[in-house]
């Protein structure tokens, strides 16, 4: 049996874009940080994206145990048997995302993407396994390609004991829904570190206006890596002394990143690996630098139904594909949406403290939005009603 560990279901909900002052823990854009061209939509979230789902289980356990799991479903049939185009890109590979070689080949997501901590990775996609194989109609299945992907909380978590179960794997995907997504310490960004400060899960969107089509792009991330925290083009790592290579944060650049990207245009393999290819420019934007001990990884995949392909589908088919001079937009979404996710999950993140007593600040909003401020950065907040 497990550790015992306490789970939180967390699809708590957020506060939307909308009137009236800030939460205590805002997102960038409630805030004020509004980066990029291109304009969110409704919820500013990959669940914009018709038919995403996302849930999380966070793992708690007395002094030493942060950790947890957090899954995307790109649908809310059975994904095995409608399965969706979808690619994988590396950045750099010092990390683990289980089945990227049938992703590579095939072009296909079969189950849903789980991130968690690095040494659950395996247990999580052996918990995927189970519950796909469980589910009515794939009776007859033989082999199964989880996607599974990892950054390391061993500084706030006991990484050894690899406490995220079956049991907390099956609580996440029986929480998965669309709508708000919870960000910050929670799922598989509960001990994450990012930047210098405690990173998490973080989300957006851009919705491309209808004279470019019209399609929509959302970005999930779980942000565990290191650089100089850059918001909207403001140095803000460097002005607070805190940031990668400096020598009493010589272990600051390590981490990792795993990017989950989502759209309903409909798009092939070759395309979403494009697609893919450019969130390490969102990443880049916020002072990410890719180091040596970095895991970067992004998964992209089309929702787009007449693009689902069926379990054991032959013979020819026809479908519909966008244009390869149409993606200029959706690549600039993408980065995008990447950006300000990552922001979401470091202005979403709260203080923890964990294993060995080690504890990750939040980022000090209060000494950032000054520095914002005076940088022109900060777009004039909406009138209290």
């Amino acid at each position: 049996m497990p550790h015992a560990s306490a789970v939180l279901l967390a699809l708590l909900p957020v506060v939307q874009l909308a009137a009236g002052p800030p939460a205590a823990r805002p997102r960038a854009r409630e805030a004020g940080v509004v980066t990029g061209i291109l304009q969110p939509g409704p919820l500013d979230a990959i669940t914009d994206v018709a038919g995403v789902r996302v849930g999380h289980a966070t793992v708690v356990e007395g002094d030493d145990v942060r950790t947890g799991v957090t899954v995307v479903l790109p649908h809310g049939g059975n994904v095995f048997r409608e399965k969706v185009p979808a690619a994988v890109f590396v950045t750099n590979g010092f990390g683990k995302l289980t089945g990227v070689t049938q992703v590579e080949e095939l072009g296909t997501l079969e189950t849903p993407i789980a991130l968690t901590g690095t040494l659950n990775a395996w247990r999580v996609a052996d918990a995927v396994v189970d519950w796909l194989l469980a589910l009515p109609g794939n009776e007859g299945v033989e082999s199964v390609n989880p996607l599974v992907g990892e950054c390391n909380d061993g500084d706030l978590s006991d990484i050894r004991r690899r406490p995220v179960g079956r049991e907390h794997v099956l609580a996440a995907l029986a929480a998965a829904a669309p709508g708000p997504v919870a960000e910050g310490s929670v799922g598989g960004g509960t001990g994450t570190i990012a930047l210098g400060w405690k990173g998490g899960i973080g989300t957006a969107s851009r919705r491309l206006p209808a004279g470019f089509g019209g399609w929509t792009v959302g970005v999930l991330v779980q942000s565990n890596f290191g650089g100089a925290l850059t918001v909207a083009g403001v140095p803000v790592g460097v002005a607070l002394d805190r940031y990668a290579l400096r020598e009493r944060l010589a272990n600051a650049e390590q981490g990792s990143c795993m990017i989950v990207v989502a759209t309903d245009a409909p798009l092939d393999a070759r395309q979403l690996r494009r697609l893919a290819a450019r969130t390490p420019l969102g990443l880049a934007r916020v002072g990410a630098f890719a180091s040596h001990g970095s895991g970067d990884y992004a998964v992209a995949f089309s929702t787009h139904r007449e693009l689902r392909v069926g379990h054991g589908s032959r013979g020819v088919t026809s479908r519909p594909l966008l244009a390869d001079d149409d993606l200029s937009p959706l690549l600039l979404a993408v980065i995008e949406a990447t950006e300000e996710a990552l922001l979401n999950s470091l202005f979403r993140a709260t203080t923890v403290k964990g294993f060995r007593g080690r504890e990750a600040e939040a980022l000090p909003l209060e000494k950032v939005f000054p520095l914002l401020r005076e940088r022109g950065a900060l777009a004039p907040m909406p009138p209290t009603p």
